[in-house]
């Protein structure tokens, strides 16, 4: 799951009421730093990006994109890594330079097009045609990657003044990353140095504790990573604590609500429905079918979880369309009354900022120019990777792309919720629909790949103009940069993509990465194609279930008072146990134990340190995963296989 769902999550627990106790808090930041801003001059934009900034924010954006790629590729949960990057760089070097640390979806629709996960997807199923499989290679990724991912930085360039200036959009996750850079400047380096202190005692830790783990992981289903800590019986159904230092840094800066969702969701499926299916073996379901055949309890995981997916998806994208239109229609109508005294006085605050925003303008032409010449060169180089997707289909696509990315990025900028994968997910659908049997899950695919990569990287775009707008960044410097970190982010995801590839058995589903959302969105594609028919039996009526439950949950959560809503469960991340298993679930809640009892002890102190503690944790294992692969791509394997059996 990518950052933007994560996002989601984030702030369906926080709920209205508690948005609104944030923004004075953001307010407040904005006051005590009016002063310093005021008398701080700009250089310009040539003198922004540095060499050594750029050098420094590639070594970090490709650490962190290993590190997002194992996440993506043992679970598809990755959490805003962007302060532990900030961290990072404010260290390195006393600037901030963007960088695109991962792109594509190889954990997920890429991925779902090779044969495994063909195979896994039922290989005689109807609509999952043998055509249909494309195994990953470095050069056509890359090759598709600089065709797709180039374009969202265009499409928005001429809006950047309207969005950002003249309709005051927040982008609460763009000005809260402004507010902790400029909080290094503003408090000095001592907080910083403290938190550095404690990333880098955590990071050590971790590296050191994968280290010491890989001597006792000879073969498959050894190590700490399968210990029974609630015995043998409850290990069967995956519910253990496997030691995962990444995990549990990940829980700590997930909120409560979504590693509690996790856990509702791995008791409810290993907990319950399972071993309840699996009781109906011969009766719904053939007893001698192997364990991943579609036709078997595997359809249920997968098909369950995608009813899950899209209810939580669908309701959203139908919420914040309404929330846009209505935004847009409130604005026209009272524009003559927008400007109160509050809004004076901001104004007035902003003066300075809007000042520098604007001296470094972005041509029209280049956004426009950017847009054509990149959408040519798809057009053409997409057909050529993937002969299922008729040029036309490209050409329509990017017609509507750019309102689609308006579309977006206006709802980001009022509720910080990213819907590139649910645009991405329409035209899966509607590709894999139009295309037919043969071709359909291949184009639906792809096609996802397409309207999901304009619209989540122009959203990102403006999310980090707010930012360069409150830190006082020439925009044409975060363009710049952002046009540097997609060239490299180009070139590192595919390799830190088949690091893992060659390594390790990327989409085994007894394995450690597991690789879900290959399946997932393969499945989705089939469904396009094929319909229910698709399904095993009863597996539709609980789907519509599941798919009932998942926009039951949001209406109650969105028509409630917001200390009933915020314990609605998040049906996305429900979903994820479903295929994955519990055992993650569970290391993740560990670190929301963590995180909810420092809290208790010294809240003033836990907001400093536990986003330090949780990089550090998350990226020591992370790395330590670097060594671990290629080790195995040499043939040294671990010397000791520690296994746990009844007696």
């Amino acid at each position: 799951m990518e950052v933007e769902q994560r996002r989601i999550m984030k702030r369906e627990e926080d709920g209205e009421e508690e948005e609104s106790n944030i923004q004075p808090s953001l307010e407040e930041e904005l006051q005590e730093t009016e002063e310093e801003m005021s008398g701080r001059t700009t250089e310009p934009w040539t003198k922004q990006v540095t060499v050594r900034g750029v050098l420094v924010s590639i070594v970090i954006g490709v650490v962190f994109s290993v590190i997002a790629q194992k996440l993506n590729l043992t679970t598809g949960i990755v959490p805003n890594l962007n302060s532990s990057a900030a961290l990072l760089a404010f260290v390195f070097v006393q600037t901030w330079t963007k960088i695109l640390k991962k792109s594509g979806g190889f954990a997920s629709y890429l991925l779902g097009l090779n044969h495994k996960t063909y195979e896994l997807s039922g290989a005689n199923m109807e609509g999952n045609s043998e055509k249909s499989v494309k195994e990953p290679g470095l050069g056509w990724m890359t090759a598709y990657l600089f065709a797709v991912c180039f374009i969202g930085l265009f499409v928005l360039i001429p809006l950047r003044k309207v969005m950002i200036i003249d309709l005051k959009l927040t982008y609460p996750s763009g000005l809260a990353t402004a507010v902790l850079i400029n909080g290094f400047h503003t408090q000095g380096d001592a907080q910083a140095k403290k938190q550095v202190r404690g990333f880098m005692k955590y990071f050590s830790f971790s590296f050191l504790w994968g280290f010491f783990q890989w001597f006792f992981s000879g073969i498959e289903g050894c190590g700490f990573a399968q210990f029974p800590t609630f015995g043998l019986k409850a290990w069967k159904q995956t519910f253990f604590f496997d030691f995962s230092m990444t995990f549990v840094g990940a829980g700590m800066i997930c909120s409560h609500l979504v590693n509690l969702s996790l856990l509702l969701g791995a008791i409810l499926s290993y907990g319950l429905m399972w071993p309840l299916l699996d009781k109906l073996k011969g009766s719904w379901f053939p007893d001698n079918l192997d364990e991943h055949n579609m036709k078997s309890i595997y359809g249920y995981k997968v098909f369950l979880s995608v009813a899950l997916i899209l209810g939580d998806g669908l309701y959203t994208f139908v919420k914040i369309l309404c929330v846009t239109i209505i935004s847009i229609n409130a604005r026209m109508k009272n524009k003559p009354n927008d400007l109160d005294d509050v809004g004076d006085k901001k104004q007035r605050k902003f003066l300075k900022e809007d000042e520098n925003f604007l001296r470094d303008k972005i041509p029209m032409w280049i956004g426009v120019s950017g847009y054509l010449t990149f959408a040519t060169v798809s057009t053409v180089v997409v057909p050529l990777i993937f002969p299922q997707v008729k040029w036309y289909y490209v050409i329509v696509a990017y017609i509507f792309a750019p309102s689609l990315a308006f579309c977006n990025a206006y709802g980001a900028g009022l509720t910080d919720i990213n819907m590139a994968y649910n645009y991405g997910k329409i035209g899966l659908f509607v590709l894999a629909a139009v295309t037919g049997r043969e071709n359909g899950v291949v184009a639906g695919l792809a096609g996802c790949g397409l309207i999901k990569s304009v619209v989540s990287v122009s959203c990102i775009l403006m999310q980090d103009f707010k930012t360069a707008h409150y830190t006082m960044t020439s925009p044409k410097a975060m363009f710049v940069s952002q046009m540097i970190g997609t060239i490299v982010g180009c070139i590192v995801t595919p390799l830190s993509f088949f690091l893992f590839y060659r390594a390790f058995d990327v989409g085994n589903p007894n394995g450690e990465f597991k690789a879900p959302y290959a399946l997932i969105y393969r499945n989705m594609a089939i469904l396009g194609v094929q319909g229910f028919s698709a399904l095993p039996l009863h597996c539709l009526q609980m789907c519509y279930g599941f798919f009932g439950f998942a926009v039951l949950v949001n209406v109650v959560r969105d028509l409630t008072p917001a200390k009933v809503g915020r314990f609605m469960p998040l049906p996305t991340a429900m979903a994820v146990p479903f295929l994955v298993g519990a055992y993650f679930a569970i290391d993740m809640c560990v670190g929301t134990v963590i995180v909810f009892v420092w809290e208790k002890m010294n809240r003033k102190k836990a907001e400093v340190m536990v986003p330090a503690v949780a990089s550090g944790l998350i990226c020591g294992e992370g790395l330590w995963t670097l060594p671990a692969a290629i080790l195995a791509l040499a043939g040294v394997k671990p010397p000791i296989c520690m296994k746990f059996l009844a007696s």
